[in-house]
């Protein structure tokens, strides 16, 4: 048995406050260099892994492709429904535990995980870019997004392992359970069974420059059979 990746303090977060709507700028590039010239986008198959309320599922859906979403949070998976049918949209939702992934083997041509895997000790997101690795095709392509230890919160609670705190007092992170910030180390160690893997940083400032927020941005592919 596997410990649960999903903390129930987001099922709280997403009943009590409007969470996510638009994709980050990093998402769209993405999908857009991969895969906007493919003529038959719905054979384009997609998981926005640790979806919330689907702000990335939303815009796959929009632009077309076939689309996956998982979230441990019923609510959030709830609210994805909800603005897809509104909308004439519609994706594959699942309220599940993205440690254990209820897909196939090399089922997706893409995963976008939009800062989920750093709600999560290392050991375990280790497992579950096993399984993100595990669903994806030969030569299909991962973004993954980490919280990087140069982020405001990093050191402002109760240390769990190196890195990785609960409790934390101020800021984004406050009453949101564990919250993990990556070195450059541990992403290039967690991704290591991937190819052509690109690690890039996006950063900006919160409270008038007083505290910084960074996410790792990292692109990689499976390898081919």
């Amino acid at each position: 048995m596997h410990q649960a990746s999903w903390d129930p303090v987001w099922e709280s977060v997403f009943r009590s406050q409007e969470w996510g709507k638009y994709p980050p700028e990093f998402v769209v590039r993405f999908v857009a260099r991969r895969w906007y010239r493919v003529s038959q986008r719905h054979e384009v198959r997609l998981l926005d892994l640790g979806s919330g309320p689907g702000a990335c599922a939303w815009y796959l859906a929009r632009e077309g492709f076939s689309v996956s979403a998982i979230d441990g949070s019923p609510t959030a998976i709830a609210q994805l429904n909800t603005r897809l049918a509104t909308e004439g949209l519609c994706a594959d939702g699942h309220v599940g535990d993205i440690v254990e992934l209820p897909w196939a083997d090399d089922t997706f041509d893409g995963v976008i995980d939009n800062a989920a895997l750093y709600a999560n000790p290392f050991a375990q997101a280790r497992r579950i870019i096993s399984e993100v690795h595990r669903v994806l095709k030969p030569g299909g392509h991962l973004l993954s997004a980490n919280f990087s230890d140069r982020c405001w919160g990093n050191g402002l609670g109760r240390e769990i392992e190196p890195g990785g705190f609960t409790d934390i007092a101020e800021g984004p992170f406050k009453d949101k359970g564990f919250s993990r910030f990556s070195t450059r180390e541990q992403v290039q160690e967690l991704y290591g069974a991937f190819r052509d893997v690109v690690v890039d940083s996006v950063a900006w400032t919160l409270g008038g420059e007083r505290h910084v927020m960074e996410l790792w941005v990292v692109e990689c592919r499976k390898g081919e059979a």
